[in-house]
Parts: structure tokens; sequence; C-alpha cells
């Protein structure tokens, strides 16, 4: 879709590259996303997980891959004559936007997982990422019964519920103006020296989810006077919000959003 017939281009159109300049300064390297410090504070807002009503089941997800490998129902995954499913592990995870599931699934706390298998909501030292919960998985492979959250993009309940409290923090409330910016990781691109950066208003960043080039929510985001910002790395399983601390004390007891303070927010 070019720039001229994407609906998006009109509340959010493109911006000069410079715009993310100051995040560069400010936390170097964004080549998966611009990881802000604490300004003064910050949270991590956990990507959603879900569990079939019916618990999780004891076949995993590699399991499951292997024995419809086996009765021939998918065919290998072959390229360059290297037999993915020989060396690799179906983890049942993702990358990029995902939402609730569906019928018969609901949202899993990480800290009810936590509870029930004795894991750390985050290890220590870590960020939030396939490194968390290695109790619930069984070689790595996550159970059917479980959806994990995905990488890189927040899920779109959690995203919509961000916006929303984002908007109550903003100096403007809805017409706060906003930037955001999306990695060349999430738009598929070479030149990663590119920053693709939109501007527009925070009241029509819903939006943003739905956007054809890129299958991720923005790998940052932050408002025009830099009151706040958030980052979602490629390759991780949360936002990191950084601003003010009536923000991320409204993220921390938000009943929808499942938010936790790291070592690593500050």
């Amino acid at each position: 879709m070019s720039e001229e017939s994407n609906p998006i281009s009109s509340l959010w159109p493109l911006v000069p590259s410079e715009a993310a300049d100051w995040l560069l300064e400010l936390s170097g390297d964004g080549i998966t996303g611009f990881m802000p410090p604490a300004m003064p504070d910050a949270v991590w807002v956990l990507n959603a997980m879900y569990e079939h009503k019916q618990g999780p089941a004891d076949v995993s997800y590699h399991e499951y891959h292997q024995a419809r490998l086996a009765d021939g129902s998918v065919q290998p995954h072959v390229v360059g004559g290297i037999d993915f499913d020989a060396v690799g592990i179906a983890t049942g995870g993702g990358l990029g936007r995902s939402q609730h599931p569906g019928p018969g699934w609901r949202r899993l706390r990480w800290a009810e997982l936590a509870r029930r298998t004795g894991d750390p909501v985050v290890p220590d030292g870590l960020m939030p990422s396939y490194l968390c919960f290695p109790t619930a998985k069984k070689q790595g492979s996550w159970p059917l019964g479980m959806v994990p959250p995905t990488e890189g993009s927040l899920d779109r309940e959690t995203w919509n519920r961000l916006i929303a409290i984002l908007t109550q923090f903003s100096p403007a409330g809805p017409d706060t103006r906003c930037l955001a910016y999306y990695t060349p990781m999430t738009l598929g691109a070479i030149d990663l020296d590119n920053r693709h950066a939109r501007a527009g208003r925070i009241g029509d960043a819903e939006i943003l989810y739905g956007r054809s080039e890129a299958d991720f929510s923005p790998s940052n985001l932050w408002a025009e006077d830099r009151s706040w910002v958030l980052c979602t790395d490629y390759d991780l399983w949360g936002t990191k919000v950084a601003g003010p601390p009536a923000l991320i004390n409204a993220l921390l007891n938000d009943m929808e959003i499942e938010a936790v303070r790291l070592p690593c927010a500050h």
C-alpha cells in the first residue's frame, strides 16, 4: 500500500527521521527499539498470555508438531537443505501483533503462573522474554493449552488500555501531540539506519496498531514534550514505560494492565 493510499497517513504522517535523534542520544543503539532510562520513573507493561479454560495440555507444541510431521499432516520446513524441524524446537511462541484467541480462552496473568510454577515473574537481572517461566515449558516448548506472549509487540487489548492511560496523563489529553517510531526490523527493512517516524495525536493512537506496513505496535511512542516515552523492544515480551511517578503508579495499579517494577527499569 502506498503512503498516499494508506488511511493512517492522514492521521499519522511520516516525519523526518531526525525526530528520533533524541532517543538515539538518550538510549544509544535502537536497532530493536530505543530503551529509555527512568524519566524519572519507569515500569514494565507485560504482554498478555492466555490459557485454555480446560487447563494446560500434557502435550507441548513441539510434541504436537512432531506428531503431525510423523503422520504426514504437515511437511518438514526445509530451507537451503537444512531441515529446521529436525534442529529446532516448536516453542509455541510468536512474533508481532496478537489479541485474545477467542472463546474457551482466558487471560493468564504472569503473577498467577509464577505462583503456580514457583518461577519468578521475571528472573533477576533479566527483562521480560522467552527466558521467563522455564518450569512451565517442556524442553523449551509451551503446553498446547497456553498461548505465550509474543515478542516485539504489545497485544491489542493491552495497547488500547495503555493508550487510554497515557491519554489521561498527557498534557493536552487526546489532543497531545505524539511521535511513533518503528525499528526497521518491524518493517522488514535492510537499511537499519532509516528511522521510520510518524507524528499524530495520542487520541488517534489506537489506529497505529492496525497499520499495514508493520505487524507490530510501534517500537517507541512518546509525547512531543517528552513527558513520557515507551519502548517495545523487538526481542522482548514487554514494554518499558518511562515517565512521571503518577503515570507509573497508575499502570502498576490498573486492573487490566499487568505491570511490574524491575531493577533494569532504572
